[in-house]
């Protein structure tokens, strides 16, 4: 198994960030946070750097669940999706799969939680 799940696409990569939320949406999961790194990295080190994003995603009812379970879990949340641009016409999509990082906690009832979320993440990848 996979720390995460992939997809390559021809989408602009705008519009990449834009699909990637609205299929997030379908699943129950809302962007909260946002990391642009092509921005960061000129800022603070003055490097030219291809756009590279990391979005937080998160789907309070399943992040609740998980913070029942395990109540210091929230050091693995948000489920990080990464969307980066290779070249001009080639943005790769890549999303966390919760069923590796959560598997580092030995807590066996964060496993059906880990399921589902890791099933709602690669169902949105395929969708892409």
């Amino acid at each position: 198994m996979s720390y995460n799940f992939t997809k390559k696409t021809s989408l602009p990569f705008e519009e990449a960030i834009k699909k990637i939320t609205e299929e997030l949406k379908k699943e129950g999961f809302g962007i909260i946070s946002e990391i642009d790194l092509k921005e960061k990295f000129k800022e603070k080190l003055g490097v030219d750097f291809r756009s590279y994003k990391i979005l937080g995603a998160c789907n309070p009812k399943m992040a609740y669940q998980a913070i029942e379970k395990e109540s210091n879990i929230g050091t693995m949340l948000p489920c990080n999706i990464l969307v980066q641009e290779h070249k001009p016409g080639e943005v790769e999509i890549s999303a966390i799969n919760p069923m590796e990082s959560m598997s580092a906690v030995h807590n066996k009832e964060l496993e059906a939680i880990a399921t589902q979320v890791s099933n709602s993440l690669q169902a949105v990848i395929n969708r892409l």
